[in-house]
């Protein structure tokens, strides 16, 4: 196990499971990638290693992103909202992002929406 900074662990504000969500986006662009969960200790080993590690809820264990498809998460920065209770984790993606093999997790279903003025 790897210990989360007692400072940064006393900041976070967890779901009732002791989960906060992760937006990850794409360093240089922008982009949106996904959206992955974090515990302390996912949180403590992608801030130790620089490659992004997760809470999988489906599976209920840890899993560092490309570990078995090669698309790497290089962590380039992580913040935490003005909340307190979202990740954003700006990497350098290798590969896709989204287990379907889609550049991003948001890439295949388009919701329509009326466009807003501005």
């Amino acid at each position: 196990m790897t210990a989360l900074d007692p400072d940064i662990a006393a900041r976070l504000k967890r779901t009732s499971d002791g989960l906060v969500p992760a937006v990850v986006q794409q360093h240089d662009t922008g982009e949106v990638l996904m959206l992955g969960w974090m515990d302390d200790e996912a949180l403590a080993r992608t801030l130790t290693t620089g490659r992004a590690t997760y809470w999988s809820r489906s599976r209920q264990e840890y899993w560092v992103k490309g570990e078995t498809s090669g698309h790497v998460q290089w962590v380039k920065e992580v913040r935490l909202d003005c909340d307190k209770d979202t990740l954003l984790v700006k990497v350098d993606q290798e590969g896709a992002a989204c287990h379907t093999g889609d550049a991003t997790c948001f890439d295949a279903d388009l919701l329509p929406a009326v466009p807003g003025r501005g």
